[in-house]
């Protein structure tokens, strides 16, 4: 498990690269390592968010949970520059590489942390997630079931999920769990789910 991207030290030899995200409003160049997800282009999932989810709120806490290299972060700070964006990983390659990347696009209002890190804040105004699907689906629950929790009060999460890897099971089981969850886009083979208290 050492070489898969939700480890905390990844074992691959490191084979840098370069991913770029393209938007209407903005260009990142983002540096990216092997064992980090999705390391060699913009996952087409993480790219639906991107294409589809609401703009951020301009203010307040942000979260980007399972950051990698940082595209969801980056664009949360680069779109809403009054507020912090958390991008929380297990993965401290990928944090290390989030790191650089938002101080070489000068996003001083991006903290990379991993997940026990105390200066996390107690909630937030907005998650976004394209979640770790293969850690397995306990594991998955248990990490959701935490970070929507933090969710403030008349918040939102956006979580992407590809359908093959259970978009609909997981849909079915938050409804369960008692949160509000509705695909609010689908594209490829991805599903785009609001989350909401």
């Amino acid at each position: 498990m050492s070489s898969q991207y939700f480890a905390e030290q990844p074992t691959a030899p490191a084979r840098p690269g370069t991913v770029h995200v393209l938007l209407p409003d903005l260009h990142l160049a983002l540096a990216t390592d092997s064992g980090v997800f999705s390391a060699g282009r913009l996952d087409p999932g993480t790219r639906l968010l991107l294409d589809t989810a609401p703009p951020p709120p301009a203010d307040g806490d942000l979260l980007d949970l399972g950051a990698g290299y940082g595209p969801l972060a980056l664009v949360l700070a680069t779109r809403a520059p009054a507020a912090r964006v958390w991008a929380v990983d297990v993965n401290r390659r990928a944090l290390d590489l989030c790191a650089g990347n938002a101080s070489a696009a000068g996003l001083a209002n991006l903290t990379c942390a991993l997940p026990d890190d105390q200066a996390l804040p107690a909630s937030y105004q907005l998650i976004w997630s394209n979640p770790p699907i293969r850690i397995g689906k306990q594991a998955l629950h248990e990490l959701l079931a935490t970070w929507l929790g933090r969710l403030a009060g008349g918040a939102s999460a956006y979580l992407v999920v590809q359908r093959n890897l259970g978009a609909d099971s997981l849909q079915r089981w938050l409804t369960e769990a008692g949160w509000q969850a509705d695909r609010v886009a689908a594209r490829a083979g991805y599903r785009l789910l609001q989350v909401t208290r």
